[in-house]
């Protein structure tokens, strides 16, 4: 499962082989999540805290560089690692 970037305790990561839509995964201590990648919607499962919901609005200044990572993983490249928050 490549890892794309990590933060504040966020790991940020896309499995390859992933359905639609384009999202991201998100461990957070225990907690797990998936966020769609254009829209910032949490999708069903997902039971992050309100802070990791909150440090995932990062994904707002990174959409083309997700969605590319997102493209990049289904013609079965490595992704390259995103900025996390400073």
């Amino acid at each position: 499962m490549p890892r794309i970037s990590a933060f504040y305790g966020l790991v940020i990561f896309m499995p390859a082989n992933d359905h639609d839509p384009p999202h991201f995964h998100i461990r957070y201590a225990e907690h797990k999540g998936r966020v769609a990648i254009e829209t910032g919607a949490l999708l069903p499962g997902s039971t992050l805290p309100r802070r990791a919901v909150r440090l995932a609005e990062w994904r707002q200044l990174l959409v083309d560089e997700l969605l590319a990572a997102w493209g990049s993983i289904r013609e079965g490249d490595q992704p390259g690692a995103i900025e996390p928050l400073p």
